[in-house]
């Protein structure tokens, strides 16, 4: 039993040192941040569009192609506001894409709750990172749910996390270290 462990966690060392070798990984630069937060309508849905940026770590990147799925968590809430009264909590979403490396065929697979979800295979890192940090046309809120001359604020945020490990393989893999990166706040407030 001891000799197999230990062939395994020899297996599992050199192929850990063989992922950071062999694949390149991008700079990490300053904390993750939604950009270009964009709301829009259809003719039947109000519309949100926003990019995630610093999404990913080094550990995250080394998890990622050690084979261990992340998953990015978006929460969105919608509020309409009304002066001299408590702010109308009119949506609360919570969508999650989970972005995965099939080690053998070197793809990576991106899952994106909102679309169905619908997978996604991108052959670059970069690729996949762009899926899985885009929110692209997210239905809020039908438009005949708003009034018109009245003030909304959508809220968005993002929690960036790995999925953990089967039960058992926390003892055998003790190397990974685990991590829950969460952004601030983003509004945005317009009027219909």
């Amino acid at each position: 039993m001891k000799k197999t462990l230990v062939l395994f966690l020899v297996i599992a060392t050199g192929f850990l040192f063989w992922v950071q070798t062999s694949v390149s990984i991008p700079k990490k630069s300053g904390d993750p941040a939604f950009k270009d937060i964009t709301v829009t309508s259809s003719s039947k849905h109000l519309l949100l569009f926003a990019m995630l940026t610093n999404g990913f770590t080094d550990e995250m990147f080394q998890g990622l192609h050690s084979g261990l799925p992340i998953q990015f968590s978006f929460f969105i809430e919608m509020k309409q506001q009304e002066k001299n009264w408590k702010d109308d909590k009119l949506v609360s979403l919570e969508v999650k894409h989970v972005i995965s490396y099939d080690t053998l065929k070197e793809l990576y697979k991106v899952e994106i709750e909102e679309s169905g979800k619908r997978f996604y295979t991108f052959q670059t890192l970069e690729e996949a990172q762009k899926a899985i940090s885009e929110i692209s046309g997210l239905k809020v809120i039908e438009l005949s749910r708003l009034e018109t001359n009245v003030s909304y604020t959508i809220r968005l945020r993002a929690e960036l996390y790995k999925k953990t490990l089967p039960m058992g393989l926390h003892a055998v893999v003790p190397f990974v270290s685990w991590w829950d990166i969460k952004t601030r706040w983003y509004s945005v407030s317009f009027s219909i």
